[in-house]
């Protein structure tokens, strides 16, 4: 009996079974923008932030090929197979979200200081927002025929920018409508909670949207699928696996991991390093001022900066597909990350801090295509059965660049730069060239193309 065809999903369909997104990065962005503010408001020093960044990149190497394994094995009618996932890390993430900026509240009515507590609600937040996070890349997979995948990881792209933008420029938006941008040493500003509070009705919002709109595969249609029906999948779900799936991996997948693993030590530089490197480079204030306006002055300003890149990240995210259809995906992800290692480099020489979104037109570039470039040649050579862990354990090859840069990125800065951090993201820059460079020698990647006639003649609708 010949295997059915997986159909076409509408675009409107696409961005259903994505939306959750939108909130999943309207958290990421909020965290992104004011974690190594908000650590700096409660006490820590700028050599210190990359150790408590290390959180959310260990929960992820953990976390994510688990949840992957576990989602390949689940199945409810009601609950579908990714569903269950979606909802309770984003139930966790929002909780984590109205804790983390009121730490020093928590710290007057339970033993312990501020800045532990703000440490403790930002690992519950990582490894939440890895739980609901992980889950929507292999949801692509799971829904998607493969000629559809540029385009899925594309909406996801624009999604993840809209939210991104929103959680990014939010706490300057409250500042110039009125809401307190100054707190009283120790604490945080009342436009950074309240962005945090927003940020949570969100991500719930859009996450039960997804939840309420998509109706996922059954096993039994997965099987009917499948090019390797004659292989099931075991029904004990056995952890043992995962180690088994990792020895496996496909060659592609290895290959990429080293343009993964360069591009998002940049990447983690940026997030970790560039309000201190603002406030140092462009603000003229030395490494240890963390509490005063000028100081919440910069970190607005990151968060807008952080809003620019993400809100180009969406217009370039409407030019992937048709430029991986004409020049390869390969070669479109090298030309993005180029770009991005252009625009850090550019930050040290761009004096004006009214200019810096100019850097952020090639970081924006290059982080559209990273949200979708990757994931899109991946899928062309990963078994249906197995979609979930592995997207999870490609994780491995994003969250260990940020682990050896945790680890060794605060000591760098310290020891090299003097604490002044803006010559580490120039560095940050150097890596995502060099990540470029490995893209282009990629092979077998192709380009993109429309669906074989043959497929659309057999092709079934359910």
């Amino acid at each position: 009996m010949s295997k059915r065809i997986k159909p076409n999903l509408s675009l409107f369909q696409i961005i259903n079974m994505s939306m959750g997104f939108l909130g999943i990065q309207m958290a990421f962005g909020l965290q992104n923008g004011n974690a190594s503010r908000i650590l700096q408001n409660f006490g820590a020093d700028v050599h210190h932030l990359s150790w408590f960044w290390l959180v959310a990149p260990i929960t992820g190497l953990i976390v994510q090929p688990i949840i992957g394994h576990m989602g390949d094995h689940t199945w409810s009618e009601k609950w579908g197979r990714r569903k269950p996932y979606f909802f309770i890390g984003a139930l966790l993430t929002a909780i984590g979200l109205v804790f983390l900026p009121n730490s020093a509240s928590v710290s007057v009515f339970l033993a312990g200081g501020a800045l532990v507590f703000a440490v403790l609600f930002l690992a519950m937040m990582d490894a939440s927002i890895n739980v609901a996070m992980e889950p929507f890349r292999a949801l692509v997979g799971d829904m998607l025929p493969k000629h559809q995948g540029t385009v899925g990881f594309s909406v996801q792209t624009i999604l993840i920018g809209i939210g991104a933008v929103i959680g990014s420029g939010m706490p300057s938006w409250l500042t110039k409508l009125g809401v307190s941008n100054v707190a009283a040493p120790g604490f945080v500003p009342d436009s950074v909670i309240y962005s945090f509070y927003a940020g949570a009705g969100v991500l719930l919002m859009t996450i039960l949207y997804t939840i309420f709109t998509t109706k996922e595969y059954s096993p039994q249609d997965f099987q009917d699928f499948s090019n390797e029906a004659e292989e099931p999948v075991p029904e004990k779900s056995r952890f043992s696996d995962i180690l088994k799936d990792f020895v496996n991996i496909p060659p592609l997948m290895k290959k990429l991991g080293w343009v993964q693993f360069f591009s998002w030590f940049a990447l983690f530089t940026m997030w970790v390093f560039t309000t201190s490197s603002i406030a140092t480079h462009h603000f003229g204030l030395s490494p240890d001022d963390g509490e005063s306006e000028t100081f919440n002055l910069a970190g607005n300003l990151v968060g807008e900066l952080f809003g620019y890149y993400n809100f180009f990240a969406i217009i370039f995210a409407f030019m992937l597909i048709p430029l991986a259809r004409k020049i390869g995906k390969k070669q479109t992800h090298a030309l993005a990350l180029f770009a991005g290692g252009a625009g850090l480099i550019s930050m040290y020489f761009i004096k004006d801090p009214g200019l810096l979104w100019i850097s952020m037109l090639g970081i924006g570039f290059a982080w559209a295509s990273i949200l979708a470039m990757p994931y899109a040649m991946l899928i062309n050579v990963l078994p249906l059965k197995k979609m979930g862990v592995y997207m999870g354990i490609f994780n491995f090859f994003i969250v260990l660049p940020q682990i050896v840069n945790g680890i060794f990125g605060g000591i760098i800065v310290k020891n090299i730069f003097g604490n002044y951090a803006m010559g580490y993201v120039v560095a940050g820059g150097i890596t995502m060239l060099i990540a470029a460079l490995i893209s282009l020698t990629l092979k077998d990647v192709g380009r993109d193309h429309e669906m074989p006639v043959q497929d659309m003649q057999n092709r079934e609708i359910i």
